[in-house]
């Protein structure tokens, strides 16, 4: 059996389902899947200043396209930083995904 990593299973999982855009800010727990994004295309990575505008272009992103705005962030403070932007996507039902909504 072929084994393949979380990263690139992670990121494989992203392209099936046709994610185009993901908006990331690295740390400890997601540098590995950042570097997994940095090795390949078809999904542009954003970097922006800080977690909490992050959630916000990821709503702006899902609003304007229609398409799922994906957010990546750490554990911790980077998980908590986005809830406010998560849920204003969610009550305005809007798609937005982060990536550490387990740690939430």
């Amino acid at each position: 059996m072929r084994q393949i990593s979380g990263n690139k299973l992670f990121v494989k999982a992203l392209k099936e389902e046709d994610v185009e855009v993901l908006f990331g800010y690295p740390g400890a727990c997601t540098i590995d899947i950042s570097d997994e994004l940095y090795k390949q295309s078809g999904i542009d990575v954003i970097l922006p200043r800080h977690e909490q505008a992050l959630v916000h272009e990821a709503d702006a992103y899902a609003r304007t396209t229609g398409k799922v705005g994906v957010c990546l962030v750490t554990s911790g403070p980077g998980a908590t930083n986005i809830i406010t932007g998560l849920a204003d996507a969610h009550y305005d039902s809007w798609s937005v995904l982060p990536d550490r909504w387990r740690d939430i």
